[in-house]
Order: structure tokens, then sequence, then C-alpha cells
């Protein structure tokens, strides 16, 4: 019945089919204007839609980025405040170990130079100065003797004094001279040790030198940092990825031994704990197993935070050092005591594999033989299940590490999930608004036939009107020279 409402040609089909669709596309052409209004409004509205969204999401990528870097930053300055500290501690032990004896060391050196100066001064080599009556001598040898017995006799005696006082001056200055080489070679033992210390100073001033140099280096880093620099931020991005990726790499290493170990404990666990007993879908052998493990993990934690090695927790770091030693101690006990324990549960899976094989032959009426050599897979577990908690403890090594650097990675995960979803929200804008327009254009298709007959008798309408004032033009020309004539 309600079908017969669209019959308007009863028994032609084609005829109601083609009548409907003269009706449509008549409709269509009344309501063209209205259309197009209705297609470019929802297009410029979805498009600007678009692009706030857009807008919205770049602004809180640039937010995103701002508390990034800020972290970055922050992250960036603590690390080298620490290692700048570190420095200025390395300096002040090498002025405590190194120059701390140097007052010593100035007096010994001046004690030294005063001696050498000393026995400098008494090994002067001074020529003999000739005696003043020397000349005397001279003029009174230098008179003719004439064959005079008497006078030669006197002259011959006043050379042989001052040949004698000759020879006594020279054994006197052959003498001093002896001395004085020889208080010049007393002198090179100190001559040498004078040069080991200066040596040893300038060693330790060159030391000076080049831990100043280091902190000039961290210096100017931590001044790049707190200016945000772009090469700073960058190197601080890149450390942060590359210490995530390291990181968890020793994180899956640590999960992998954290396994071994489990299957180390759990078959012994079975037997202390029950093995038929179950807490929810797990064995309470295994959920023990996984305590002790855990608990290990926990305690080599706040041991490397009481060494102050990692800083997840910091107070415990900022105890009074009488009381961080104590919970040193006590941590190192209890992991000790865990890892003999788990020695222990070792050699006891051993044991029972061991008891368990020699069931399953008894049972299949084979002989048990004893295996050689058994003391060696025993020895092996038990240094494993001792040395794994040991290994399990510096975890929170990497963990610091991993904590502090995936705060970077989700921030840069998020700012480019961000950039993308604006980027899809502009394109996807621009692909509505065209193809609202596309729209408008087929709605103009499917009216193509009213829409050219339109154009037809607008063109008809416009070229009547331009010929009716074409021809009133040439009348008012026509009077216009007949009146002229």
């Amino acid at each position: 019945m309600s079908s017969d409402l669209f019959v308007i040609w009863p028994g032609e089909p084609a005829v109601n089919l083609a009548l409907w669709l003269v009706i449509i596309v008549v409709m269509m052409y009344l309501g063209r204007d209205a259309s197009h209004q209705l297609l470019n409004q929802t297009g410029r509205s979805i498009y600007r839609t678009m692009r706030i969204a857009a807008f919205s999401l770049r602004a809180w990528q640039q937010t995103l980025r701002t508390r990034n870097q800020a972290i970055l930053q922050s992250a960036g300055e603590a690390q080298v405040r620490r290692v700048i500290e570190r420095e200025f501690v390395r300096v002040n032990d090498t002025i405590a170990r190194d120059l701390g004896h140097y007052p010593t060391l100035h007096r010994q050196v001046s004690d030294t130079v005063s001696r050498l100066e000393d026995d400098y001064n008494r090994a002067i080599d001074t020529p003999p100065s000739p005696p003043a009556w020397l000349e005397v001598v001279n003029t009174v040898a230098s008179i003719p003797r004439n064959g005079d017995p008497a006078a030669v006799k006197i002259l011959d005696r006043i050379q042989q004094t001052l040949e004698g006082a000759h020879r006594e001056t020279m054994d006197a200055y052959i003498k001093a001279s002896r001395q004085s080489h020889k208080l010049l070679g007393s002198m090179q033992p100190l001559w040498r040790q004078v040069g080991a210390d200066l040596q040893k100073v300038k060693h330790d001033v060159e030391s000076l030198e080049e831990r100043a140099a280091v902190i000039d280096e961290h210096m100017t880093e931590y001044q790049a940092i707190r200016n945000s620099s772009e090469a700073a931020m960058s190197k601080l991005t890149s450390s942060s990825l590359t210490q995530f990726f390291i990181s968890g790499l020793v994180l899956v290493i640590a999960v992998m031994g954290g396994l071994i170990n489990f299957q180390l404990i759990a078959m012994p666990m079975s037997e202390m704990v029950g093995g038929t007993s179950y807490i929810g879908a797990m064995k309470t052998s295994d959920i023990a197993a996984l305590v002790i493990i855990l608990v290990e993990i926990a305690m080599g934690l706040f041991l490397l935070e009481s060494l102050r090695i990692t800083h997840l927790f910091p107070i415990i770091g900022s105890m009074d050092d009488r009381v961080r030693r104590r919970m040193i101690w006590v941590t190192l006990t209890i992991l000790t005591i865990l890892a003999t324990v788990e020695a222990s549960l070792a050699y006891m899976r051993d044991l029972l594999a061991l008891d368990r094989e020699a069931l399953t032959q008894t049972l299949a009426g084979a002989s048990v033989v004893e295996a050689n050599f058994r003391w060696i897979p025993s020895l092996g577990q038990m240094i494993m299940g001792f040395i794994l908690p040991f290994a399990l403890a510096f975890v929170a090594i990497p963990l610091e590490s991993f904590i502090h650097s995936v705060r970077t990675v989700v921030g840069l995960f998020a700012q480019g999930v961000l950039t993308l979803l604006a980027l899809l929200a502009r394109l996807l804008g621009a692909l509505v608004q065209h193809a609202f327009r596309i729209l408008v254009h087929a709605y103009d298709l499917v009216i193509m036939v009213p829409l050219s007959i339109e154009r037809l008798v607008t063109r008809s309408a416009r070229s009547k009107v331009q010929t009716s004032s074409s021809g009133a033009n040439t009348e008012v020309l026509w009077q216009k020279e007949e009146s002229q004539s």
C-alpha cells in the first residue's frame, strides 16, 4: 500500500522512474543555492574544527617539549654538579695528600739552599796573595854581589828563604783547593735532593692543573646546560636515549639471571613449604622463591643507596654517617645470609634431583648406577646460588638509570605522537573540505540539464537586452545627425 504512493503511472515502472528522476532533479535544481551553502558551510566547519584540534595538539606538544627540556636540564645539571663536586673533592684530597707537607718541604729546601750557599762560600778558590816583604827581598836579591863572599852567602840564604816560603804557600794553596773540591763534591747530593723535591712539587702542581682543566670543562658544560643551548640539549637527549637502551638491556639480562636463580631454588622450596599448597593460581613454593629473590634485590638496592652509589631514596643518602654505616653492615649481612641459604637450597636441589633419578630407575627395574664426579655439578650449583644474589644486588644501578631515562623517552614518544596527530588533523580537515567541494560539483553535475537550460535562457535574454540597447543607441545617433543637418 505504501509503495503505491510512489506510483505515478500504473503499469509503467520505467515511466515512473523517469518521472521521479525528473522530479528529483527539479527539486535539487530549486534547492541548489541552499544545498551549496549547506555543503560549503559543513566543509568549512569541519576544516576549522580540524585546524583548531591541530593547533591544540601542537600547543600540547610544545608544552610537553618545554617540560621535557626542563626535566633534561634539571637531570643534566644534577649530574654535572655531582661530577664537579667529585672533582673538587679529588682536588682537596690531592692538596691534602701532596701539598699538605709543603711548609715542611719549603723549610727543607730553604735549609738545603742555605747549606749549599755556605759550602759554596767556603769552597771559593782564592789564590794566595804575595807577601808584603817580597818586593823588599827582590830588591835586596838584585844587589850585585861583586865577588864578596859575605854578600853571596847572604843572598843565597835570602833565595833559600824565598823558595821555602813559596813552597809553603803552594802547599797551603793545594790543601785549600783539595778542601774546596771536597766541599763541592759534598754539595752534589744536596743539589740532587733539591732537584727531586722541586720535581715532586712540579708533578703535584701539574696534577692540580689537569684537575683544574677538567673542572673548567665541566663548568663550561654546566653553563651551557644552564643556558639551555641547543647543543647541550641535543647531547642530553642522545645521552638519555643511550642510557635507556643500555640500562634496558642490562635489566633484561638481570631478569634472565633472576629466572635462573628462581629455577635453582624453586624445587627445594617446594620440599620446605609444601608443593601442594596454592595461593591463588601460583604455588606457595614459587611465591616463596620469588619473595627471596625480591628481598635480595631490595637488600642490594638498600646497600647501594647506603654506599651513595645510587640515589633512588634520598632519605638514605642524607642519613648520619654512623647510621648509614650500620645500615651498610646490616644489609650486607642479610644479603650474605640469603646468598648462603640459596647456596644450600641449590645443593639440596641437586640431592633431590639425584633421589628422583634413583627412584625412577628403581621403579623401572633397573639397577641404580652411582655417577662419578657428582660433586662437580653440586659445587657449581652452590657457587651459582651464592653468587647470583650479589649479582642481582647490582641491578639497582641500571634500574636507576632506566627510571631517569624512561621519562625522557616517554616524553619524546608523546611529542612524536602529538605531532603526528596534529599533522593528521590538518590533513583530515583539508581532505574533508576538498571532499565537500567535490560534492558541490557532483551536485551540479546531477542537475546539469536544468542548469544548461538556465544558461541558455540567461544567455538569450542577455543577447536581447544587448540588441535592444544597441538599437536605442543607433536611434539616438540618427536623431543627433538629423538635428545637426
